[in-house]
């Protein structure tokens, strides 16, 4: 997989874990060399973002965009959150921002969590996949359920 990554934030994110991620995601779900497009803001231009392409004004953790062809698309996370939400769940950072990348590459193939059924499908796939492919991030103290 060929990856952009641009941090618009302050934050020092170990980009070495994302591209370890996206490349464990890719060889799994044989994605070649798709192009991925990532790109870490900050709590105000998510929010905004949110507000036009969901109708929803307020911040979220990740947005997920499917492309065409060969560019498999874009994800946005706002690492602000991604720094709450960890804390909310007693676990890392590293190891929150690992959860939600997978969950929007999962996205980006096609899994969506509108139902709470859905939701539920998605998050144990991504634990599974962190538990398997992301030995160093193993030991996450509570569940996203």
């Amino acid at each position: 997989m060929k990856l952009e990554i641009n941090n618009r934030t302050k934050s020092k994110i170990d980009l070495a874990v994302v591209k370890k991620i996206a490349s464990a995601f890719s060889r799994k779900y044989k994605l070649g060399d798709q192009e991925l497009s990532l790109a870490f803001i900050g709590d105000a231009a998510m929010k905004k973002l949110n507000r036009k392409y969901r109708g929803q004004d307020s911040r979220t953790d990740i947005l997920s965009f499917r492309g065409e062809a060969d560019f498999f698309g874009e994800l946005i996370i706002d690492y602000a959150q991604i720094k709450r939400q960890a804390k909310q769940f007693g676990q890392t950072a590293e190891h929150e921002l690992a959860f939600i990348l997978v969950h929007g590459l999962l996205h980006l193939i096609g899994y969506d969590d509108k139902t709470e059924r859905e939701r539920k499908k998605m998050i144990k796939i991504g634990e599974e996949f962190i538990k398997r492919h992301c030995e160093r991030l193993e030991g996450a103290k509570q569940s996203h359920e």
